[in-house]
């Protein structure tokens, strides 16, 4: 192999090379969201593997748990080892943990081979982003992190189309066997069209940091999740996180007096870096826990099948693939404050509609919602994820890479636990005594969710998904209600924090705000 400087226009196939990361992208993103539509087939005990709610929480959460806790540790190795290894390898990993999902005998055999593709995904995600910050120079690596934007947002939209379509078809398993040809394919153009890179002076590595943020990190997002499934007042929640707080401080004290940290927390006193990480973390809570209401209510109150409710899901797609490249254009000319802060609006504005949405309300509304909300999100993820990788030199791009991925990932989590809380709790709250004079595990299935209540429909009778549809819209406005706060919390923080428009006789930035312009990095072409 020959050893390479990068070039200072960028790789002459970097525009090929962020087709292959597209692909590669979107296998991982698409399998968070086309499970969702396949739940009920899963739970089923004649065409499924009869999984409990438990079970079936456990199926997303473990993939989930692995993911989070493990992105950071993949972002600092694919530094080290190699973004392409790294890359091919996590692509690897997901497409036989796939196989195995789709032929799962018992729903802890679903559980296990989840996670292991929860491995596979923190592999992915920050290799990707990183590769990129390596192959485009500074003047087109916005346009380039927009296409890579677009492509999260697509992944997420079109996930339940996908699904659908394939359980109208196949069997539940269908939904993870998809994923094998496309990641083999990925894993074979990564080999061929993707130039290895890596940290020249990666240093010695830190292997207490490294420990300690898998602990810290796998705490807080299991404290997340059991807050979700169990209320934030049980044990498990609270002291999991109280735990996480405790062992992530020690990685903060540790990382400050170690000599070659796995990060340098003193990136955060950057209001660049913290208000942009910050910004990520509040749209991916909003979004997230909105898009988890939204698919119960179009499945269950409106009655639609999981092909017709991921249509509905569209609107935000398209929006995404149409404005989220676009969106390095509305910077330039804009500044990125008032790119992000007006897409963070749209977000709030979009969730905002989400109050007035009952049993009937015209189901184009619906579909409008979700296209405002794309068209907030695809012009705040890519300036905010910009941000964050000009403000470290290119070797460490797996790094910002890594925080980026686990703050967002982080934030969709505790988005979809903690309006999950809300929307179980006002849900049984607003259930009152519907359940009264029903047999007991019939009650019992009733209240713990929307979908307990359709699942004894039989028993129970209409009168009772009368009452569980409208405890459920009621629910599900004090949800959107949540989210939109958050949102607008994510609007005021990028007012105040992030950088508004550089003059355009300003020079480009050095040190710590862009060194990726200045810093040479290691290129193995293949």
């Amino acid at each position: 192999m020959d050893t390479t400087a990068q070039a200072p226009a960028g790789h002459p196939r970097r525009w090929v090379i962020l087709g292959v990361l597209v692909i590669s992208l979107l296998v991982v993103v698409l399998d968070n969201t086309v499970l969702n539509v396949a739940l009920r087939t899963i739970a089923d005990p004649v065409h499924g593997l009869g999984a409990t709610q438990s079970e079936l929480e456990w199926s997303i959460n473990s993939y989930t748990l692995v993911f989070a806790g493990l992105l950071f540790t993949a972002g600092i190795l694919a530094d080290r080892l190699g973004r392409r290894i790294t890359l091919v390898t996590g692509l690897a990993l997901f497409a036989i943990a796939s196989l195995v999902s789709s032929y799962a005998d018992s729903a802890n055999q679903l559980i296990a081979a989840r996670a292991l593709m929860g491995l596979g995904a923190a592999a992915v995600m920050p290799a990707t982003l990183s590769i990129i910050a390596n192959v485009f120079e500074p003047r087109e690596r916005g346009r380039a992190i927009g296409v890579w934007a677009g492509a999260v947002g697509l992944g997420v939209a079109i996930g339940p189309i996908v699904g659908g379509l394939l359980l109208e078809h196949f069997w539940w398993g269908s939904v993870f066997l998809i994923n094998v040809p496309i990641a083999a394919a990925g894993a074979i153009l990564v080999l061929v069209l993707v130039p290895e890179s890596r940290d020249p002076r990666p240093g010695r590595i830190d292997i207490a940091g490294v420990i300690l943020s898998i602990i810290g990190l796998t705490l807080l997002t299991y404290g997340v999740i059991e807050g979700g499934d169990a209320g934030f007042g049980d044990p498990k929640s609270w002291g999991s996180l109280i735990a996480a707080a405790v062992v992530l401080t020690g990685f903060i004290l540790w990382e400050l007096r170690v000599e070659f940290p796995s990060l340098d927390v003193r990136l955060f006193a950057n209001r660049q870096f913290s208000a942009s990480t910050g910004v990520i973390g509040l749209i991916f809570f909003a979004a997230m826990g909105s898009m988890f209401f939204g698919a119960f209510y179009l499945q269950l109150v409106r009655g639609y099948g999981p092909l017709a409710s991921g249509a509905l899901f569209v609107p935000f797609a398209v929006a995404q693939m149409v404005f989220a490249p676009r969106s390095a254009a509305m910077v330039k000319r804009f500044g990125p404050k008032a790119v992000s802060t007006v897409g963070l609006l749209l977000v709030a504005a979009g969730l905002a509609a989400w109050l007035f949405v009952g049993e009937t309300t015209p189901i184009w509304i619906v579909g409008a919602a979700f296209f405002v909300m794309g068209v907030g999100m695809a012009n705040v993820m890519p300036p905010a994820t910009e941000s964050i990788m000009a403000t470290l030199p290119r070797e460490k791009a797996g790094v910002g890479s890594a925080v980026s991925n686990t703050i967002r990932q982080l934030g969709g989590a505790l988005g979809v636990a903690a309006l999950g809380a809300v929307l179980s709790s006002v849900y049984r709250d607003q259930l009152g005594s519907a359940t009264d004079g029903l047999p007991a595990p019939v009650a019992e299935a009733a209240r713990e969710s929307i979908s307990g209540a359709y699942g004894v429909a039989a028993q129970a009778g209409p009168a009772l998904l009368t009452h569980a549809n409208e405890a459920f819209v009621t629910a599900m406005h004090w949800a959107s209600a949540g989210s939109m706060v958050f949102a607008l919390l994510g609007a005021l923080v990028a007012l105040i924090w992030i950088p508004g428009k550089r003059p355009a006789d300003a020079p480009a930035p050095t040190g710590s705000e862009g060194l990726a312009e200045e810093q040479g990095v290691e290129l193995v072409e293949a």
